[in-house]
């Protein structure tokens, strides 16, 4: 499996080039996982309604192809890209969803912060409030898109919206809880998890 760090990015070009990896990938081609953060930017999922977006003004939205509702990104937030064969790896939607939380649970503990999936909402939560999204897509036995987790950035924006279509959600990051790291070590952490659990 290839690391790949990316730094600060647009958002759209990366999920142009995921796309392109994708739709160009053979049974040979390896899986990889990226690691970045975004330019500030919501994105929508496939069935993100607009009415999610409440006072956003002027800033950026791009109606993208994962699964999920309305989020935010931006530079201080953990992006990791998860572009793996499926079936390679013999595991289903469920199955994936379960690997990438259990990492992000498991970055979190490395830093004495206790936290936890919420199965009727998808992601990962410390006391209540939401730390860590997921949105993937699967296409030709294949995955896209990954996770985000809350590292040091202004919450602000996420007040703007319904946060994954929820009204009054609360959200939360690592910085809150008295722990200040490089987002690129977060990054680190998250996949190393990932693959230790492979």
């Amino acid at each position: 499996m290839i690391i790949k760090p990316l730094s600060l990015t647009p958002y759209e070009k990366v999920w142009r080039d995921m796309q392109h990896f994708t739709q160009t990938r053979t049974h040979d081609t390896p899986d990889e996982i990226w690691l970045t953060e975004h330019f500030p930017v919501y994105t929508l999922g496939l069935n993100g309604k607009r009415e999610h977006l409440l006072n956003i003004g002027d800033r950026p939205v791009v109606q993208t192809d994962r699964g999920g509702q309305v989020t935010y990104h931006a530079q201080g937030q953990a992006i990791v890209y998860f572009l793996l064969d499926l079936k390679r790896l013999k595991l289903n939607s469920q199955q994936i969803v379960t690997l990438l939380e259990n990492a992000m649970i498991q970055t979190l503990a490395d830093f004495q912060i206790h936290a936890k999936a919420n199965a009727d909402a998808r992601g990962v939560y410390v006391e209540n409030k939401k730390i860590g999204s997921i949105g993937l897509r699967i296409k030709q036995n294949g995955c896209y898109h990954g996770l985000s987790l809350n590292n040091h950035l202004d919450l602000t924006p996420f007040t703007f919206i319904n946060p994954c279509g929820y009204a009054n959600l609360q959200m939360t990051q690592v910085a809150d809880f008295g722990v200040f790291l490089p987002t690129q070590t977060l990054c680190e952490h998250i996949a190393d998890h990932f693959i230790k659990t492979l």
